[in-house]
């Protein structure tokens, strides 16, 4: 029996009856915490390249994963089979390259993630989209700098004029000299300064990321 097999028996083992009280007790919900505390110890793990931790902290999250398919199996609205073949789907219908017409001239990483992006569109099209807006693919729950980075990225892709709330010729300078060095030093300056200042960094970026996102759409409504 194949190890991933093994171990969505020991959760179903666990959840049910005779099984362990507190994995019978959770949710969808009362895992979120979980899995918000395994991503980040994994996170850890990549930025120190830590081999030995990276595979315990891969389990960790791979267990994340079961135990929502679990409850979600229980539920009858999906099993960890479906999880599987779901992804597996959209990875073959997104890499048309790879596994389909071999003359599509996708040669390098650019021109790839391109396509990628073209067909999460006719996705979006097609009814996966979360709203309407021009911003409702970025996941609402994503830590502020990662939410403010998807946010300019939509910009670019959509050709937003963001002029009324950021200097994107100050961007533009600051791209052409930055370092992962001095971009590392200047957000730790700035999150030090928020700490001196009483300030919320991460509020504070997250709602002028709104702030941009409202203007953009009040811009396009006119």
């Amino acid at each position: 029996m194949r190890s991933i097999e093994v171990l969505r028996e020991t959760v179903s083992t666990l959840r049910g009856p005779g099984g362990c009280p507190w994995d019978i007790e959770q949710t969808h919900q009362s895992l979120a915490v979980c899995l918000i505390d395994e991503c980040c110890e994994l996170l850890e793990t990549l930025d120190n390249l830590d081999m030995e931790h990276m595979l315990e902290e891969l389990g960790d999250v791979l267990l994340q994963v079961v135990m929502h398919a679990q409850i979600a199996s229980e539920q009858g609205n999906f099993t960890l089979d479906d999880v599987a073949e779901h992804v597996n789907e959209k990875l073959i219908r997104r890499h048309p390259h790879v596994f389909g017409s071999q003359e599509l001239g996708l040669v390098d990483a650019a021109s790839v993630l391109e396509k990628w992006d073209e067909i999460k569109a006719s996705e979006v099209r097609n009814g996966k989209s979360r709203g309407n807006g021009l911003f409702d693919n970025l996941p609402p729950v994503l830590p502020a700098l990662l939410y403010a980075r998807g946010v300019y990225k939509e910009i670019q892709k959509k050709d937003l004029d963001p002029s009324g709330t950021l200097d994107v010729e100050v961007i533009g300078k600051n791209a052409s000299k930055v370092t992962e060095d001095s971009a590392g030093k200047a957000l730790f300056e700035w999150a030090a300064a928020c700490r001196l200042s009483g300030i919320d960094p991460e509020s504070a970026l997250r709602r002028y990321s709104k702030k941009v996102i409202e203007s953009l759409e009040d811009g396009q409504r006119n």
